[in-house]
């Protein structure tokens, strides 16, 4: 098997035990009772770009929450650089890769559960598509393998709906391989990742203006990377059946024209939205996706949030970590974010 890096890491947590993280984008992590709790994280191509800390400030989060738990963590690393933060945080580091099983065995042995963000498609390796496949594949064989108590997964809402979506599929796929190994599995399905989308033209409060593709005025779910640290520590102990899936978001759906409008109200800006056309980005898709799929992969996703489909269900949500957030407090807090990183 190829042992080409991996973008994305795991992550294990237990009660006073130690936990195990594979590197990936975002983050992985393993939670271990009585054993040691690791936390991966890959740097990617090691630019500092405002995605790429946003990453990193994640996985720190995690790692704060579970220690703050009571928890010993262990990260999956790929690199020096990155075992080196890890240990300036009270965290014990393993050397591995999701495209290497063996690695992914030793890195988990003795650890009691798993928290990984492990995925691909959010950096520019070429080998994105086999990261989040086999990577995934990886990581339910070694899980089962090493009999694990908990294996909490970050998936992606709507994912088991919409296979034209590849990186919502792989998510799928991910959940699949766990069921089919009888891992003790939760997924927890997430929203569109707001902090992401809207800075894709730049900051939207520098730039008074939010780029989308396609419908600026249809309701979907939206979460903040901020809030994921702490569903993903608090997942590792929850009431949980094995094989639970729940979808994370907000109190109620909302469009990327109303995150304008209280983006720009809590940083005191008028903030636009500037849409192109779902036409045009189909066609892009068409015409540059057999030379770069990503971008297929992009305008496919656009596509599905245009459906109007693409809601969660938060009830099980709030009965296992309380109230989700409402779009005017998670518009507040990311504008604020936005403001300090200025």
């Amino acid at each position: 098997m190829a042992s080409t890096p991996s973008r994305r890491g795991a992550t294990r947590a237990s009660p006073n035990t130690n936990a195990k993280l594979p590197e990936c984008e975002p983050f992985p992590c393993w939670n271990s009772a009585g054993r040691s709790h690791h936390v991966q994280h890959l740097t990617g191509s090691g630019r500092a770009s405002a995605h790429g800390r946003r990453h990193r400030a994640s996985r720190i989060q995690l790692v704060d929450e579970l220690l703050a738990r009571g928890k010993n963590v262990r990260a999956l690393v790929r690199l020096a650089t990155d075992a080196t933060r890890s240990a300036a945080r009270d965290v014990r580091n393993a050397l591995g890769d999701l495209l290497d099983l063996a690695s992914l065995l030793a890195a988990m042995d003795g650890a009691d559960a798993v928290i990984t963000a492990a995925a691909g498609y959010t950096g520019s390796n070429k080998n994105a598509t086999e990261i989040d496949t086999v990577g995934n594949a990886n990581l339910a064989t070694a899980a089962s393998q090493t009999g694990v108590r908990r294996f909490v997964l970050t998936g992606i809402l709507t994912g088991d709906r919409i296979p034209d979506v590849p990186h919502f599929w792989h998510k799928r796929l991910a959940e699949d391989a766990l069921e089919r190994l009888d891992v003790p599995f939760v997924a927890l399905r997430l929203g569109a990742f707001l902090d992401q989308i809207v800075t894709l033209g730049g900051d939207p409060i520098d730039k008074a203006r939010i780029l989308w593709m396609g419908k600026a005025r249809t309701p979907l779910t939206f979460v903040l990377t901020a809030d994921l640290a702490g569903y993903l520590a608090a997942a590792v102990d929850a009431d949980l059946t094995p094989g639970e899936r729940i979808d994370l978001g907000w109190n109620r759906p909302t469009s990327i024209t109303e995150v304008a409008e209280l983006l720009g109200r809590a940083a005191d800006r008028t903030i636009r939205v500037r849409a192109v056309p779902p036409l045009v980005t189909r066609a892009a898709g068409a015409l540059v996706g057999p030379f770069a799929p990503s971008i297929k992969d992009m305008t496919s996703m656009f596509r599905w949030f245009d459906s109007g489909e693409y809601i969660a269900d938060i009830v099980r949500q709030t009965e296992v970590f309380g109230r989700p957030p409402t779009p005017e407090d998670a518009t507040k807090r990311l504008a604020g974010q936005l403001l300090v990183n200025r």
